[in-house]
């Protein structure tokens, strides 16, 4: 938004001057909406998945400010002389099997001509003005979780080169297609200090964010990352998106990684991920509580990662 001089009245509780996953609006004393939109490129061969995985990316930011996201609308380009519209309506059914999963009514969308194809989705969403979760909130001693597993960039590269099997495509498919709506119900039953959803800045990328405005440090034990399948296996032959050396520039100096961590290993908290998890932090009493919560309700990479500190400098240390 640089360059835009945006006025807001009383009633934005977040908007654009935040680097926030949506914006957030007064309705009223008890209501508030939860706006977001967001679309990408195909990230698998199948239109369906495509579609499910668009939509999972789209809702997932309203899940990340312990919102209730209540209607979408579709958001797409669509390269009509180079593919089929039967593709076209394949993508859209993905689409509308997880609007029907998160209980969002699609309302409508808008299709545009394009020589690359993109799918996405407009969402609104409820919360409580009380109760909206902010990214940059976390407090000293919290414990970080992450839900989902880190590689998605990095083997959506392995892919492209053909170099992976079935069992790896079909776990990163699942992964990515899958809602944080889950999740997300469970983490409103804690005492939440912060959230963000990890996506394309990266694991590092969004713990930077959810820290630079305050005080504060973060230690990550890389032995409890949650990763997906083939995805360290994959770094280490040279898959790299190059995504991951922009976000490994973004973050810079801020990130100290130890010595005895394979650089594969390191690579994985600067992949950009599409439709990762929610990254949570949250006191540690409650966020050994919310995992085991998580992995009886089936969010089997529900993992404590790391740890919120007050340091001499804000900095990411991995261990």
């Amino acid at each position: 938004m640089s360059g835009l001089t945006i006025p807001f009245d009383n009633n934005v509780i977040v908007g654009s001057r935040e680097k926030d996953d949506a914006g957030v609006y007064r309705i009223s004393d008890d209501l508030a909406l939860v706006q977001t939109l967001d679309f990408i490129t195909p990230v698998c061969d199948d239109p369906f998945e495509f579609g499910r995985i668009a939509a999972c990316n789209s809702l997932s930011d309203v899940y990340a400010m312990g919102g209730k996201p209540l209607t979408a609308m579709n958001i797409v380009a669509f390269p009509v002389k180079k593919f089929s519209l039967d593709i076209l309506s394949k993508i859209l059914e993905g689409g509308l099997a997880v609007m029907k999963e998160a209980g969002v009514q699609l309302l409508g969308g808008h299709s545009i001509d394009d020589p690359e194809m993109k799918y996405g989705l407009s969402v609104t969403g409820v919360v409580h003005p009380e109760k909206v979760l902010r990214n940059n909130t976390v407090k000293s001693g919290d414990s970080l979780v992450l839900t989902k597993g880190l590689g998605t960039g990095i083997i959506a590269t392995a892919i492209k080169g053909g170099l992976t099997d079935a069992g790896i495509v079909n776990e990163f498919i699942k992964s990515m297609g899958t809602l944080n709506k889950a999740a997300a119900e469970i983490m409103l039953k804690y005492n939440v200090s912060a959230c963000t959803d990890v996506t394309g800045f990266g694991l590092a990328g969004h713990i930077l964010e959810m820290i630079e405005e305050g005080e504060f440090s973060v230690i990550i034990n890389s032995k409890n990352l949650p990763v997906l399948n083939g995805a360290e296996e994959n770094a280490a032959m040279g898959m790299i998106p190059g995504g991951l050396y922009r976000n490994k520039k973004y973050v810079g100096e801020k990130c100290i990684i130890a010595d005895n961590i394979k650089r594969a290993a390191a690579d994985l908290i600067f992949d950009p991920q599409t439709s990762g998890g929610l990254l949570i932090s949250l006191p540690h009493i409650d966020a050994e509580r919310m995992v085991r919560e998580m992995k009886h309700a089936g969010i089997t990479y529900a993992s404590i990662i790391g740890e919120v500190r007050t340091p001499d400098r804000k900095s990411i240390t991995v261990v």
